[in-house]
């Protein structure tokens, strides 16, 4: 195949961003304000995120103060309250403030829908930026010479920088680290609720009990954000979600037989989950670089999954000329992140009776030791700060969102 000669100097550099997820979106609103002409390619007919709630921590929110977006998210939040863990009586192990944790980590730890987030960050990219029903293959990663090559229905499009942002299944990640075994099954799956629960108030928490968790969260609209994990075999759905939760969950303390009472089956997701247990040799190759879970999965014990993403998007932006950079500045966090929600998880997660009273005396310990204390497990994750050298150029006009295109013939 003849390769197109990288883009001429006189021309704003082109990205393409495969995936229309928050990371995604996050990377193209970063690279836009880089001076890069940007289109993204996202394979769904619509950009409705499938899930439910996201928990942003202030390192998140931080990355998104770069792109301007901070302060808004911060007044969406759906929650900024106090909250805690439980055992399945409803007795409290541990209190976590806000204000600690505000104190702590320079900012809120702050709940919203996805959609919010998404409507937000879309609202950043001109019309005609998002090509949704999009199905992207990475032709070629580019190298120092020549753009990185992307092909979709419509023909082929060629860039100076390509992101992969397509999850944990990523097409781009496979196609630029073939010989990677991809991602595993953690062992336990997840069910996702927003519902509208009348006349119940609670507490936000989280309850552990025996190879299980529970998590009820009020928003700021009135609904209720609930979700639950199991140890469970991987592929063996329910034929009715709902009642799964109420078998396994129906005895546990208020307010989840309300919560589950309020549900209806077609409320319930479920998701297996899958993490990427051996790390990449890195996030790029040639002109290619990869963000969130397509470089990265884990699993969400940390409540980090989302906002690494946020943070690779911005930490890309900034490094959108030196990938390797990029791959030094994220690799190591990320790695770290990934293996320490692998470890929480075996903890939260575990079946074993010895190893909950331990776990569960620990926590209550921490707890009345001071929040401090039991805060510090986020030490190092909440507390980042983004690159502050600004490389910053105007953005291109919202005719130029899109890539020079080659017209040839041809979740996660």
């Amino acid at each position: 195949m003849e390769r197109t000669p990288v883009t001429p100097a006189t021309l704003p550099p082109t990205a393409v961003v495969v995936g229309g997820g928050i990371g995604g979106l996050t990377a193209a609103v970063a690279l836009r304000r880089q001076g890069m002409r940007v289109t993204v390619l996202e394979r769904a007919p619509s950009l409705e995120p499938v899930g439910a709630a996201i928990s942003l921590a202030p390192n998140s929110l931080r990355a998104l103060d770069v792109i301007g977006l901070g302060d808004e998210i911060r007044a969406l939040a759906a929650w900024q309250g106090d909250g805690g863990l439980r055992t399945p009586s409803g007795r409290w192990l541990a209190r976590a403030s806000a204000a600690a944790t505000a104190e702590r980590f320079g900012g809120p730890l702050v709940l919203l829908h996805r959609a919010t987030l998404i409507d937000a960050l879309t609202a950043r990219l001109p019309e005609g930026t998002v090509r949704t029903s999009a199905e992207a293959t990475l032709v070629d990663p580019g190298d120092d010479d020549h753009p990185a090559r992307v092909r979709t229905a419509e023909g082929e499009l060629a860039a100076d920088l390509v992101v992969g942002a397509d999850g944990i299944h990523s097409a781009v990640r496979r196609a630029l680290f073939p010989d990677h075994p991809g991602p595993v099954y953690s062992g336990f799956t997840t069910w996702r609720v927003v519902i509208p629960v009348p006349g119940v108030t609670f507490a936000s928490h989280e309850t552990w009990g025996r190879g299980r968790i529970w998590g009820t969260h009020p928003l700021k609209d009135g609904r209720v954000y609930a979700y639950a994990a199991a140890l469970a075999p991987a592929g063996r759905p329910a034929d009715d979600e709902r009642a799964e939760l109420l078998r396994r969950y129906g005895d546990w303390h208020e307010p989840i037989p309300a919560v589950l009472a309020a549900a209806r089956p077609e409320d319930v997701l479920r998701h297996d989950v899958h993490h990427l247990a051996e790390p990449l040799p890195a996030y790029h190759r040639g002109r290619t670089a990869l963000v969130g879970d397509a470089a990265h999965a884990m699993p969400p014990t940390l409540g980090q999954g989302g906002n690494q993403a946020i943070e690779d998007a911005i930490v890309l932006a900034h490094h959108h000329a030196d990938l390797a950079a990029y791959s030094a500045a994220r690799l190591p966090r990320t790695t770290r992140i990934a293996r320490q929600a692998v470890r929480v998880a075996r903890i939260n997660m575990t079946a074993n009776r010895a190893v909950m009273a331990v776990r569960d005396t620990a926590v209550a310990v921490l707890s009345k030791a001071g929040p401090a204390l039991f805060l510090k497990s986020f030490d190092g994750i909440a507390d980042w700060h983004p690159p502050t050298e600004s490389h910053t150029r105007p953005e291109p006009g919202a005719d130029d969102a899109v890539c020079s295109e080659q017209p040839t013939a041809g979740q996660d």
